[in-house]
Parts: C-alpha cells; structure tokens; sequence
C-alpha cells in the first residue's frame, strides 16, 4: 500500500513540473502566465517564446506522462499505468508547483499513451495534424484527437478483447480535453480564436 501511495504522489508530482515556466522564466525571463492565453503548456509557449521554446515544453510535457506511465514498471509495482498516468496529468493541469494553473492536459495525456498504446498515440498524432492542417485551430484538433481515441479504442474493441482500462481512461481524457478548452470552444464559435499560420 505505501508503495501505490508512493507512486500516485510521485505521479502527480512528475506532472506538476512546469516546463513552460521553468524554459520560460530560465531562458527568456519570461512568465509565459503573462502572456498570450496564460496557459502554460506547449501552444501557449510556441506563441509566447517561438518554434524552439514550444518544441522542449511540448516533448517534456510528453515525457512527463510517459514517464508517469511507467512508474509501475520501473518500481516493480502492479499497478495498471494508466493510473499514474491519469494522476501526472492532473498534475500538469494542477500543477502544485505553479500555483495550481497549468496546461490543458494534451501533450501529457499523449505521452501516457504512448506509454500505454503506442499505435493509437501515433494515429492521434496523425489526426490532430491532419485536422490541424484543414482547420489551422490548435484546440478544435486536440479535441478532435481526443474524440478519435475514444472511437479508436471502441473499433478496435468490436475486432479485439476491449480494454476497459484504456477506454475509461481515454474517454476521461477525452472529456477533460474538452473542458479545459471550453473557453476556445466559445471563441471557436465568435470567429475570434487564433489560427496558425506555419501549417
């Protein structure tokens, strides 16, 4: 039991590491809380400190729930990693060190996947190119990933045993993708959301 509760503190611990404000505040002294939307994950960090910048934080938020993922292992604990998972990206949302303002739970809840299911991360990061290439929105193709997943995982259960574990745990990513960018839906819908323009 101390050894669960070691790692599910661990977990949301790695999560709350707050990689666009340790990149940004080390390298551009800059607050990136400050600036642009205030978030701290990877969209906000491309459109505050540039292309660089945005890559590191994207790849360690990434990495964050990889890692996460893979406690379990690593500490020889049976224990579904999922559950870390989940809990490192509560943390990158709610990140303890960051006064409990984070990043929207994206690149985290991929990098638990790609932990968990490779394949499906990989055709995730497919669609969320793909949809962000014809929409040029970055929030409408996180949560347009986020509905593939669930859907993924659904088809690939009609065809294989269905993973329980995975499908509660992408539809409970899924649903928080779409809640922490409930206010880019209302921007979505008043025309007034930023596009890209690199893609």
């Amino acid at each position: 039991m101390i050894q669960i509760i070691l790692i599910i503190i661990l977990a949301y611990l790695l999560g709350s590491i707050p990689s666009g404000l340790i990149i940004g505040k080390t390298f551009y002294k800059t607050d990136i809380r400050q600036h642009g939307s205030g978030n701290l994950g990877g969209t906000n960090t491309f459109r505050t400190l540039g292309v660089k910048a945005g890559l590191i934080v994207t790849i360690a938020d990434i990495l964050k729930g990889t890692l996460a993922a893979a406690l379990p292992g690593l500490l020889s604990i049976d224990m579904n990693p999922l559950i870390p998972g989940l809990l490192a990206v509560l943390g990158h949302t709610y990140p303890i060190f960051a006064g409990f303002r984070g990043g929207k739970a994206v690149a985290t809840s991929g990098g638990v996947l790609l932990f968990y299911a490779p394949f499906l991360f990989i055709t995730l990061l497919l669609s969320f190119f793909i949809s962000l290439y014809i929409t040029k929105y970055v929030s409408l193709s996180s949560m347009i990933a986020g509905v593939i997943a669930v859907l993924y995982v659904l088809t690939t259960g009609v065809i294989q045993q269905l993973d329980i574990p995975l499908l509660v745990a992408v539809f409970l990513l899924a649903s928080f993708v779409v809640y922490r960018h409930r206010a880019n839906i209302k921007r979505i819908k008043n025309k007034t959301e930023p596009k890209i323009s690199w893609l």
